[in-house]
This record gives structure tokens, sequence and C-alpha cells, in this order.
């Protein structure tokens, strides 16, 4: 099975390029689900089929043809499915703090639970091997964050918190309830949670496994989105994840020559330079903005030729993470995959959060996590074909 997720800052063409991926591998015969995991869904209004998916509306997942399924995560369905106990507790306590009912059922929906679900659903999905890829048409890059994290922080919540709060419930509870409004949750609320705990059981190696998931960062050719996609880079590796590819969306073709676009085609090409410059560990590869707005499984299958000409986008670009940080005898570490050098040849700069490798004519910018920022490099030194640079 593979897992690639298509993510990135908001605006970019993510949702587009998930749908035409989506379709590109079922044409190949993959057996593929596309899975929208942004609150504001809009998956389903790429493919253009308001009469299959009025009609399909209350089904979780939608057939789109043989091999090609997609889904939008509904968060109030899983919650009856996977939530229940835990929610109608909240949903319970916010009540008694003087919430009208209907309010107190939808701000129960705390942050996070978006992303358990989806989990939940994939871990499913793994387990019962239902398909061939999995396609995650992500958040924005924050959400996208907490998404991957989301499996650590849980395991942190069950080995050092859950234990004492569910015995504390079961010993303080009674006592509690009789000189406070306040409701103390039961055991089936732990239980519940138990349970939630159990299906996400292995979801962290399977998101960490090189050999089923990469991630493929969606950024335009404009300053502000190049920066936020660098900043993605960088968090994915610290999270372990492996970044195959990076796709540069909607750059003016060369046969535009109106006078109104010179400047943003020198714009574009400028920011795209600086790309190729700061992911050269991974492929680069690049689309033109259309003529016309994609939508539709016609536009879609076109976008899915043009962006994997040659290629099957299965396949795996990079199975090795081009940088990743560490912490050694209390001492940080960046390690590079650089190989073929000389000490002579490394060339080290640091400016704002950002460590500037340069190596000849070849310069690597990595943005550095906000606990090294104010860091300093003390040191570089190669072994075999990593680079390990040090922080003071």
């Amino acid at each position: 099975m593979r897992l690639i997720f298509y993510t990135g800052k908001g605006g970019v063409g993510k949702t587009t390029i998930s749908a035409a991926t989506g379709m590109k591998l079922a044409s190949l015969g993959y057996k593929t689900i596309v899975i929208s995991l942004d609150v504001a869904h809009s998956l389903r209004d790429s493919f253009d089929r308001e009469d299959l998916l009025i009609a399909q509306i209350d089904e979780k997942r939608i057939q789109i043809n043989e091999n090609l399924w997609i889904q939008e995560i509904n968060v109030q369905e899983a919650i009856v499915e996977y939530w229940d106990e835990v929610y109608n507790y909240i949903r319970s306590l916010l009540n008694r703090s003087g919430l009208e009912s209907l309010v107190a059922e939808e701000i129960a929906v705390f942050p996070g639970m978006e992303e358990i679900c989806a989990l939940l659903y994939i871990n499913q999905y793994v387990r019962e091997n239902t398909y061939d890829i999995i396609i995650l048409d992500c958040a924005p890059t924050g959400e996208s964050l907490r998404f991957v994290s989301i499996p650590t922080t849980l395991e942190w919540y069950m080995n050092r918190i859950f234990k004492l709060e569910r015995n504390l419930a079961k010993i303080a509870g009674p006592v509690i309830e009789t000189i406070s409004s306040v409701p103390i949750p039961k055991d089936a609320y732990f239980q519940n949670i138990q349970q939630l705990f159990d299906r996400l059981e292995g979801i962290d190696k399977v998101l960490t496994d090189p050999k089923i998931t990469t991630v493929r960062l969606v950024t335009n050719p404009e300053k502000i989105v190049i920066k936020e996609t660098q900043r993605a880079f960088m968090y994915f590796c610290l999270y372990g994840l492996c970044i195959d590819a990076v796709i540069i969306n909607r750059i003016f073709p060369e046969g535009v020559e109106e006078k109104f676009f010179e400047v943003w085609k020198q714009t574009q090409q400028k920011y795209i330079e600086e790309a190729e410059d700061y992911f050269s560990g991974v492929p680069i590869w690049k689309v033109n903005l259309f003529d016309d707005q994609i939508v539709g499984e016609a536009g879609l299958c076109k976008l899915g030729d043009i962006l994997y000409p040659n290629i099957d986008p299965a396949d795996r670009f990079s199975e090795q993470r081009p940088y990743q940080f560490q912490k050694v005898n209390d001492v940080y570490q960046l390690v590079m995959q650089l190989p073929f050098l000389s000490k002579q040849e490394v060339h080290l700069s640091k400016h704002g959060d950002e460590l500037v490798v340069t190596i000849g004519g070849f310069k690597r910018h990595v943005a550095l996590p906000r606990s090294l920022a104010s860091a300093k490099a003390t040191g570089a030194k190669l072994t075999g074909h990593q680079l390990v640079i040090t922080f003071q």
C-alpha cells in the first residue's frame, strides 16, 4: 500500500492536483481513494459530478469510476461512530456551564477531533488493505503538521496521563459529585478513549515508513508561498516524514506574451530558481497555468497526464530524508545527505532562521526550527555521504 500526502499553503492547488493524481492512478489500474482532510472540503467540487454527488451525499465514500473513490471526512458522522461517549461528556460539561444545547453540541467538537477521525479511517484502510493507494488532500501546512504529530501526542497522553485520570475519576468522582455540579466522566468515557487509541495503533509507523508514506509539497512561484513551503519542508523532515517531490503549480507558460504579464513572468522565474536551490534534494515538477479552470474528470485527466507524462505517480521518488535534526549528548545536530564531497568544498553561513550550506556553485537553504534559530553553528563533519552540522 502507498500513502501520499499532498500539502502546502492554502490556495496553491492541492485539491486539484490530488484529484488529478487520483484519476491518473485509477487509469493505471490502482484501486485508489482520495481523502480530503480540510475542514472546508472542495474535493467533490473538483469532479463536477453534481448529480452523482447529491445522490450519494450520505455515503462516506463516493465512487467516481471503477478504480477511484473519494471521501470527505464528516466529523459529525465520525463522532457517532468513534467518539460518542467523549462527545456526550464534553457536551454535558458545556451545557452545565450555561451554554444553550445547540451551541454546546457545536463547540463540543474540540480541535483535533477531525484529524483523529481521519487517522482512524486511514488506519482502518491500511489494516484491511482496502486500497492500493491512499491520496491525502491535506489542509494548509500548519494543520497538516498537527495531523502528523497527533500519534506521538496521543501516545504521550496515554502513557503519562490517561491511567492517572481514569483512576482519579473512579476514586474521587463520587465524592466530587456530591459537592460540585461539574459532571465527572464515567468509565465508559475512558473506555471510549482506550478503544480509539487501540484503533490508531501502528499509524505512527505507517506515517514514518518511507516505503509506504511520502509527502509531496505543492507550491506556487511566489515569495510568500515559497517561504512557507521551505518551512513545511523543514518541519516534515523534523517529524520524520519522507518528502519525495515538490510541485510548482500555476507557472505562466512561454506563449504568454502580453506586456501586463512580463513582470509576473520574471518574478516567477526568480522564485522557480530559488525553489530549485531550496529543494534540490528531491525531484521538482512544474505545471503551467492552464487557459481555463480545471474541473471535471476530463480536465483532471488532462492535468494528470501533464503532471505525470512518463512516470507512475505511485512510485517513490525518494526514500531517504534529505536532512534530519537530532540531539546527541545534549548537542543538536543537522544531518544532511551530501555525497561525493570533501571538507574544503563546504561553507556554512547563517541568515536569521536559515542555515545556508554552500558547496561550489551549489547552495542549500535550510529553515531551522525555532529552538535552533538563535543557536550558532559550531562545526561540520563529513561522515561517509553525510554532512553533520553541530549547533551550540
